[in-house]
């Protein structure tokens, strides 16, 4: 993470097309805002279309994998942001629950079709010692777009909060759209080579990969409930819940602010498992608060704390899987792991609004601090008992000057 290695160009331009995608990615947030404030229904029936909407980015995840190999990766990615913005569209237009629900389901069946070819395309296109540094820089750059997403989010969430949903939309089309014209062609023979080469990987029955899925998992279910069931949680207090939009501002600050940081030689040099258990344990701090905070000031310093757990955490995790795949599987490993976030996504909310609803917002929050500090005990016993693989294609990375040949050839 050190010596600021230059990445590969298809990478920078991944990572700026998916920083305009973010720009418009706070609109799932509000969904269970919409349902219960336009549509007057319950808790249980926002949970309820939140969770099928969960359910639907199972298959997308695993689909996504495959049409990586099959058409190849760009057409993936403009194929899943292209679904994404007009299920937007769809979700803004709508004027009953039974419409949301339809097109929140059809969401969830694209909404994850671009992630494994974008995190395939970064694991391959940069040495396994930079997979962390590369992940990184992803993260960052999508924190800093969360800026402006946040604050639109305040904004727009004021006004109409199908507004969000119509920006999302743009954001989607405008990065599927940089993505057709600034990243290399999908190149046929590579697409049919593919399957071959991922035949004979079989992630369901890695040990280690499923380990790091029931984690990842457990993680998932932790930070869906920020994302999602913050904005209900905040409206139970009595607060805003567009405010939630400054909320998810100040922790991309935070993870923009603590960049630099990650460049020293302590922390670049920290241990996974060091790393692991500091960034679960700020979380749990972070999320401790949540559960004290009475108004928006403390939320606001909340944030902060769990935030800067969060810095710790994101790229590591990606680097240990990546790390776990054969030669020609990363896409269909990282596929796997990323089914973390479609049961959370089914779980999350109905958790979520399960303890809200019974055990209040303090409830909610107890529960993800002692979720956290679970994670902060297993996580690093789990990463310290993977073996080694011994990979040819990490073992022996390619030079930096043909990395950018490796990208074009995806």
């Amino acid at each position: 993470m050190q010596g600021g290695k230059r990445l590969p160009r298809a990478v920078r331009l991944l990572i700026v097309a998916r920083a305009v995608n973010r720009l418009g990615a706070f609109s799932i947030s509000f969904l269970t805002v919409l349902i219960t404030t336009n549509f007057e229904a319950g808790a249980a029936v926002a949970g309820g279309v939140s969770a099928a909407f969960g359910l639907a980015t199972i298959p997308s995840r695993l689909v996504g994998g495959r049409l990586a190999d099959r058409i190849g990766r760009r057409r993936t990615i403009v194929a899943g942001l292209t679904g994404c913005a007009l299920a937007q569209l769809g979700l803004a237009a709508a004027d009953s629950v039974t419409l949301v629900i339809f097109f929140a389901v059809l969401l969830g069946l694209v909404f994850e079709l671009y992630e494994p070819p974008s995190q395939a395309m970064i694991a391959d296109a940069v040495a396994p010692s930079e997979h962390v540094h590369a992940y990184s820089l992803l993260n960052a750059a999508l924190a800093a777009a969360g800026m402006g997403a946040g604050l639109m989010a305040a904004g727009l969430g004021r006004w109409d909060l199908r507004w969000l949903f119509v920006a999302d939309a743009l954001t989607c089309l405008l990065c599927a759209l940089t993505v057709y014209l600034v990243l290399p062609a999908d190149h046929l023979r590579a697409a049919k080579a593919a399957p071959d080469q991922t035949t004979a990987v079989t992630p369901w029955r890695d040990r280690a990969l499923l380990l790091m899925l029931g984690t990842g998992t457990l993680f998932a279910v932790i930070y869906l409930q920020i994302m999602i069931t913050l904005p209900l949680a905040m409206d139970h207090e009595g607060l805003r819940p567009a405010d939630a939009g400054l909320l998810f501002t100040t922790s991309a600050l935070t993870i923009c602010a603590g960049q630099p940081l990650m460049r020293w030689r302590r922390l670049a040099t920290l241990p996974a498992p060091a790393a692991f258990a500091t960034g679960y344990l700020l979380l749990a701090l972070g999320l401790g608060g949540y559960a004290l905070a009475d108004n928006l000031a403390a939320y606001l310093a909340a944030t902060v704390v769990w935030s800067a757990g969060d810095l710790l955490l994101v790229g590591r995790v990606y680097a240990v899987v990546a790390g776990l795949a054969p030669p020609g599987g990363k896409g269909r490993y990282l596929a796997v792991y990323g089914t973390s976030w479609g049961i959370a996504g089914i779980a999350a909310p109905l958790t979520g609004t399960q303890l809200i609803e019974h055990a209040g917002p303090a409830g909610l929050w107890s529960a993800m601090t002692l979720a956290c500090l679970l994670l902060a005990a297993l996580q690093p016993a789990l990463v310290r008992r993977i073996p080694p693989r011994d990979h040819d294609d990490q073992l022996q990375p390619a030079p930096v000057e043909s990395q950018d040949i490796r990208a074009a050839d995806l």
